[in-house]
């Protein structure tokens, strides 16, 4: 055990994890040349188009040092905010941490987030200044920020380039004397923390775990203990680039076990596995539960394919824990999901891999978030779908979640971030900088504002250099009204939103004029119209296609053609009555992407 080390590597975004860990593992040969490619663990077609990592990936890799074989097992995590359930998963297994810093870009928010992340598990942190070889790199200048967080000696941040390969030895060296190998009892009852699991059509469920005591070995009767199944251990074995079985794993080291689990509910992330016959007293403490930020419904387009759809979120579920869904119902479109998601990206990157993973076309409708309404009779209940909100005459007070927002950007920006976060309700706390051309900028944001598009926005307004980190505050009242699209006086409950009184009237009128663009013209007029409660506050009508009924007319008297233009007309108005508008699936999404 003394010469396992498990370790992570965290950073924001885009500062080189995935490169770094493809150098140590060329470095070490744990893969062949001809196998080696950039990104080699980022396995997924929608992170390789993407450039991002979306899922945490462990690798075990071997080394050679003074003669001693090392075992190391890495595990390369997400940067994005989005995707920090990950991160926070990919900590746990650990005992230490690579914490990578762009010397271009300097420390930024998901840095000082993902450390915190880090620091509060107790994990011993190795500083690394990745990209040094850049034209803008500023070493001496970011290892003043380092020090600043970490309150490490400057000789200790290891000077490193993901793409040119410096600095790997200096690294893998650290990495055996600064972090501690893993504690544990080989000989204790057997005690393993799931912390990932995916889904394999042919093998069933591949469970991915750490053990910190004990030994399992292949064949052996275990026990995951939330869900109190039993099964057994058919195949065990260490993630190589392939996985690799063995007959027995021991503790301090990361494997995968598969056992033919089918049902995806049996599994769950965070669970204790431990011996059926010679269980553990207590378990592990899991992570903490997963908190959505952001509410949207998703339904299948064929409403014959609800079953299916549940598979596939089930099978999802497994390898994306932090994905939350409930079944819910919806006047236009049918049975559904109702989905939490940590952010916008993530929805994106669900709704896609639903899409490809899965083959399954999905409808997703405008997100919000979990508002807290009191009614008049004093009863409180929590709602996360416009369709759930009372009717206006019931309800006392309505409180909506706010959040702490950290933004650090480049000080030419602060004006129009200042301008962006005012204007989106937000409430300046504090002002702090960093360094001379740094800062870092606090606000109290409500969380509704921040679902659409803040993030686009502030990435535009600030060419890129602004990061956001935020974490949930409490709820405060606010003054949130159910914003209702009707067409032709039916009410369309999926294009419906929750929104703040004084924002309603522009929101309901830019809704009307891009669902006008958007909706295909019928043979008969459609009125497309947004109401808070009675009350009509803006309205937008799709002309009706005219069929030219006069063509067979030539010549001939007038009469004969007023003749047949009045019994279009006729006919015209009785089609208003029943005619039914199909929508499009661009205008849900249009929901999403109002200027």
């Amino acid at each position: 055990m003394k010469n396992i080390r498990n370790f992570c590597i965290i950073a924001h975004i885009d500062h080189g994890k995935s490169t770094l860990a493809d150098r140590l593992i060329e470095f070490t040969e744990t893969v062949q040349k001809r196998q080696m490619q950039a990104q080699l663990l980022d396995d997924m077609d929608l992170e390789r188009e993407r450039g991002i990592t979306i899922k945490s990936h462990a690798i075990q890799m071997n080394y050679v040092s003074h003669g001693e074989n090392y075992v190391f097992n890495l595990i390369d995590t997400p940067g994005h905010v989005d995707f920090s359930y990950e991160v926070s998963r990919s900590i746990a297994a650990c005992e230490g941490a690579l914490l990578i810093v762009d010397a271009a870009q300097g420390i930024e928010a998901q840095t000082i987030s993902n450390l915190f992340l880090a620091l509060g598990h107790d994990l011993e942190i190795i500083p690394v200044l990745n990209k040094i070889d850049l034209p803008g790199a500023m070493p001496e200048e970011v290892k003043d920020q380092i020090v600043d967080l970490l309150g490490c000696d400057r000789d200790s941040i290891i000077h490193a380039s993901g793409k040119e390969g410096i600095g790997i030895e200096d690294i893998l060296e650290a990495v055996i004397h600064r972090i501690p190998a893993p504690k544990g009892d080989p000989a204790a009852p057997l005690q393993a923390l799931i912390f990932d699991s995916e889904f394999n059509s042919y093998r069933g469920i591949e469970v991915i775990f750490r053990v910190f005591n004990g030994e399992i070995k292949k064949g052996d009767k275990v026990k995951f203990v939330a869900t109190g199944k039993e099964y057994f251990a058919d195949e065990i074995g260490t993630l190589r680039f392939e996985k690799e079985p063995k007959m027995s794993i021991s503790a301090g080291d990361v494997g995968y076990l598969i056992s033919g689990i089918k049902e995806a509910k049996e599994v769950k992330v965070g669970d204790t596995i431990t011996h059926r016959d010679r269980p553990c007293k207590d378990f592990i403490e899991g992570f903490s539960e997963v908190k959505p930020m952001v509410f949207a419904g998703i339904y299948p387009v064929e409403t014959t394919e609800f079953e299916d759809l549940r598979d596939a979120m089930g099978k999802l579920q497994l390898n994306d824990a932090s994905l939350v869904w409930e079944p819910e119902t919806s006047m236009a479109l049918g049975f559904g999901f109702r989905c939490g998601f940590l952010g916008m990206l993530h929805m994106e990157i669900v709704q896609e891999r639903l899409e490809r993973e899965f083959n399954m076309t999905v409808i997703t409708t405008v997100p919000s978030v979990k508002f807290k309404v009191t009614l008049t009779d004093g009863e409180e209940i929590w709602v996360s779908a416009p369709s759930e909100l009372p009717e206006p005459n019931l309800i006392n007070f309505v409180e909506e979640p706010i959040i702490k927002a950290q933004i650090i950007t480049k000080a030419d920006y602060v004006g129009a971030i200042m301008k962006l976060c005012l204007d989106k309700r937000g409430d300046l706390k504090n002002q702090i900088y960093l360094t001379s051309d740094r800062v870092e900028l606090q606000f109290d944001l409500p969380l509704s504002e921040v679902v659409f598009d803040f993030f686009d926005k502030l990435k535009t307004i600030s060419r890129g250099y602004a990061s956001l980190d935020y974490e949930y505050k409490n709820y405060e009242i606010g003054e949130m009204v159910k914003l209702d699209v009707m067409l032709n006086g039916e009410k369309v409950d999926a294009l419906s939103a929750i929104v703040h009184r004084d924002k309603a009237y522009e929101w309901g009128k830019r809704l009307c004029e891009k669902l006008r663009e958007l909706l295909p013209r019928q043979q008969f007029d459609i009125a497309i119209q947004a109401a808070i409660g009675q009350k009509i506050i803006a309205r937008e009508t799709v002309k009706a296609l005219r069929k030219d009924v006069t063509a067979k007319c030539y010549g001939g008297d007038i009469s004969r053609k007023r003749k047949l233009l009045d019994k279009q007309k006729k006919g015209k108005k009785r089609m208003r009555q029943v005619g039914n508008v199909e929508i499009p699936q661009s205008a849900f999404m249009a929901v999403l992407k109002l200027d």
